[in-house]
């Protein structure tokens, strides 16, 4: 959807409650397929999916990590994240093993060559930050409203 096809939808009905450009989850949604459509031609030289980014971006912040561990933080189950430690492991840029402290968890690991990655990859933030027109504090209180958000709606679904 253009922005002048938003504004056109948003005149024909300001007070519906079911409009669907009132809808919070119809913008959630088009906005977090756009942005992460554009990180597309930032990542890709990298040789990176935007999924297998944000695997990188949890390994860079800590690793070894288990697979449940990683599972956690990125909010996604052990059956999704699973191929994209695959994808991952084929390319060279993880390890995975058996945990020594328990070997019945995985331990993913970064390779020489992933932790030089993060070097590469250290530029994507302030690129797509120029990509899509905002600031370091915009990309905070948008993260802090967004986490702020995936609590309720966590909290909500538990209900």
């Amino acid at each position: 959807m253009n922005s002048q096809a938003g504004e056109i939808l948003s005149e024909n009905a300001p007070n519906d409650p079911l409009a669907l450009t009132n809808q919070l989850c119809f913008s959630l949604s088009v906005a977090s397929r756009m942005v992460v459509q554009s990180y597309r031609p930032i990542l890709e030289p990298l040789g990176l999916t935007h999924p297998q980014y944000l695997v990188m971006l949890s390994l860079w912040g800590s690793s070894p990590r288990t697979v449940k561990d990683l599972s956690s933080e990125l909010m996604q189950d052990s059956a999704t994240l699973s191929p994209l430690l695959k994808r991952l492991e084929s390319r060279g840029l993880i390890c995975r093993d058996r945990d020594p402290e328990n070997e019945r968890a995985l331990a993913v690991t970064l390779t020489d060559e992933g932790r030089e990655l993060k070097e590469k990859a250290s530029e994507v933030p302030v690129i797509m930050m120029e990509r899509l027109g905002v600031t370091a504090e915009q990309v905070k209180e948008l993260n802090t409203a967004m986490h702020r958000m995936i609590t309720q709606a966590e909290e909500a679904s538990h209900a």
